[in-house]
């Protein structure tokens, strides 16, 4: 029998065979396209590397992972990797590189595109949602819930680009305001179809792995744009360790994720998980660029506001970790001591006391003062399994 073209909807759920559902090619050529969005996320934090572009920074992320998260998961309950899902997603994929294109300049002359951009996206979402109501009755409740709060946050969006500063930021942060929260008051639809909760979790390392690259390759810019001395090449190398730790730290746990939750409707539990990683992979971001920007203006005269500016980094990431692993303990879904959550916060009031104290130590002492910190808590994971 030939297979339609344009097969309508089918609810995915975590069926017994789909149980270990993978990520599929589609997928990851997907995320390819939030690595360019990423990469180009770094670039303008490294362009004008300081405190006060920090808040710019967040406010040109969050709409970039906020695409990413919704399309990860529609498609985790309704793609059929169809011949009209892959041009919806080829459409998204376009999309997200317009919206890269605008990142650099998202507040100024490219902001009129970066929204238009943002409002395609998830306008589109919000079509895939109703389609998916329309021929599947039992999950209707989920699709208009979603269609409807995701729909007035387009709305405002797409005002907010005929309105100056400041209005539009307040316009920005409403909109993102209903974003999160739409999902969040979503429990009692969530729980009769829950996510597939591996595939998701999958998804999610997938991205923390684009933003940790992104750190590798903000180390490799870095050391390439130097003149090697000994002073860079060690500063690389603790940029590569900084990051391997947030990776053995991250993926030692994130299997156990408490996204388990949604399935009885706890969705504040499920998503507060999903939420911290917000500032999780923020904080993975600007710690490349810190590095970057560590060896590139030679670490003997790396200005206090940089020295801060990394603290800060790490320290959002250590906290991030912290939080998620309380998280998963609480909800029974983790092999590791709650110690662990002690140790974490441990160290990000260690990597943050150190930070304000920057005046009085060199850009390389505080380098290694922090990969040590992360080193620690290697050996802290490696110790702390349940026995």
């Amino acid at each position: 029998m030939t297979k339609p073209i344009f097969p309508t909807p089918r609810l995915r759920q975590d069926e017994p065979e789909e149980q270990e559902r993978r990520a599929t090619w589609l997928e990851l050529f997907f995320d390819l396209i939030f690595v360019v969005a990423v990469s180009q996320l770094a670039h303008t934090l490294s362009e004008d590397f300081n405190l006060n572009n920090l808040p710019k920074f967040a406010l040109l992320f969050i709409p970039v992972w906020w695409c990413w998260i919704g399309s990860t998961f529609y498609a985790t309950r309704f793609d059929n990797d169809s011949f009209f899902d892959r041009l919806i997603t080829l459409a998204q994929m376009g999309i997200i590189s317009i919206m890269a294109v605008n990142i650099d300049h998202g507040f100024d002359v490219s902001a009129f595109g970066f929204i238009l951009s943002y409002v395609a996206f998830r306008g589109l979402l919000v079509c895939q949602y109703i389609n998916a109501g329309y021929h599947i009755q039992e999950a209707r409740p989920l699709t208009t819930w979603y269609a409807s709060g995701f729909g007035i946050s387009v709305l405002i969006w797409l005002s907010s680009a005929f309105v100056p500063l400041p209005w539009r930021l307040l316009l920005w942060g409403l909109g993102l305001f209903i974003d999160f929260i739409t999902p969040l008051t979503a429990g009692k639809f969530v729980k009769s179809f829950p996510p597939s909760i591996s595939h998701i979790s999958e998804r999610i390392g997938l991205f923390t792995i684009i933003v940790l690259g992104e750190s590798a390759v903000a180390v490799v810019t870095g050391i390439s744009e130097q003149e090697w001395n000994l002073l860079s090449i060690i500063t690389a190398l603790c940029g590569l360790i900084i990051a391997f730790s947030f990776w053995w730290i991250y993926f030692d746990s994130v299997d156990s994720s408490a996204l388990e939750c949604m399935k009885f409707g706890k969705m504040k539990l499920g998503l507060a998980w999903l939420y911290i990683h917000l500032p999780l992979v923020m904080g993975l971001t600007a710690t490349g660029v810190s590095i970057e920007h560590l060896i590139t203006n030679d670490v003997k005269f790396v200005s206090q506001p940089d020295k801060l500016l990394f603290s800060l980094a790490i320290f959002s990431c250590l906290l991030s970790l912290a939080l998620l692993h309380w998280l998963s303990y609480n909800v029974g879904r983790t092999k590791y001591k709650k110690a662990l959550v002690y140790y974490r916060l441990i160290a990000a009031i260690l990597v943050l006391s150190t930070g304000l104290i920057v005046d009085f130590i060199s850009a390389f002492t505080l380098v290694m003062i922090f990969t040590f910190i992360c080193l620690c808590q290697i050996i802290l994971d490696v110790n702390s399994q349940e026995v």
